[in-house]
């Protein structure tokens, strides 16, 4: 199944379970020591977990630049595919493009856009537009 991102009548696919659960497993054990959502509540514990209202778009888009700038600094071989098991790995191993330089880039949407990017764009549209982001299976 795809995931994608809902806000109005627009959808925007992100790609597989697995890369949307990575991008949040390595956000938040390479990010969080205290755990699951302790400093990215508004991603982890409100988006994640399905939907994100306007009122937490601002707090959202903050912590979306905080992990932007942190992720960065970290190596392509620091990706956590999955969280509940560590010794998971992508399914592409480290066949990937040269374009990729740290984590900052590292995740891409099935359409060939950065995820983190993608985001961003639906929290700015949230924050201006208002309304509810929610994760829908596609």
């Amino acid at each position: 199944m795809t995931v994608g991102l809902k806000l109005g009548s627009i959808t925007d696919e992100i790609g597989g379970q697995d890369l949307f659960h990575a991008f949040f497993s390595t956000v938040s054990y390479r990010l969080e020591k205290n755990g699951w959502g302790s400093r990215f509540p508004c991603l982890l514990k409100k988006l994640y977990q399905g939907r994100l209202e306007q009122g937490d778009a601002n707090q959202a888009l903050e912590e979306i630049d905080v992990i932007t700038s942190e992720f960065r600094n970290l190596s392509l071989n620091k990706v956590i595919w999955d969280i509940e098991n560590l010794d998971a790995s992508p399914p592409w191993g480290s066949n990937i493009s040269s374009d990729i330089t740290d984590l900052s880039n590292y995740f891409v949407t099935s359409t060939g856009r950065d995820l983190i990017s993608v985001l961003k764009e639906c929290l700015e549209e949230l924050r201006d537009e208002g309304g509810l982001i929610e994760i829908v299976l596609m």
